[in-house]
């Protein structure tokens, strides 16, 4: 069973910054893709963010471009994923979960998901 575990996430005023964190298994995070979606209340999950299983490719929702930054820890070993999250608007509050897959795209999440963790961001 894969298991991807997240960390971070909390309340922020708006302009504030946060960082998520998600740790999957070693042979999860040398093969997969690994991103991020969302969900806000009433709505839809949607698209954050995706970084390549070699790092090679990232994409990001036009919605949190320059403004979120995905890294994974391929060299260190460390099997993480991160999501620093800055100039935090209110409209970015959600339920961000962690997927990993092995083609993440806007439209095609991977078949793994993480238990989810709440960003709340304050006018």
């Amino acid at each position: 069973q894969v298991q991807l575990v997240e960390s971070g996430g909390g309340l922020v005023q708006t302009g504030g910054s946060l960082r998520l964190s998600c740790t999957a298994s070693r042979r999860v995070f040398s093969t997969q893709d690994m991103g991020w979606f969302r969900q806000a209340p009433g709505k839809e999950r949607e698209f954050v963010a995706t970084r390549s299983w070699n790092g090679a490719l990232t994409v990001y929702a036009t919605s949190v471009k320059g403004r979120f930054t995905i890294s994974r820890d391929n060299a260190n070993y460390t099997n993480t994923v991160t999501l620093q999250m800055n100039n935090l608007k209110p409209e970015d509050t959600a339920v961000y979960y962690c997927n990993a897959g092995p083609r993440i795209s806007s439209r095609n999440p991977g078949d793994y998901w993480g238990q989810g963790t709440q960003v709340t961001v304050s006018s």
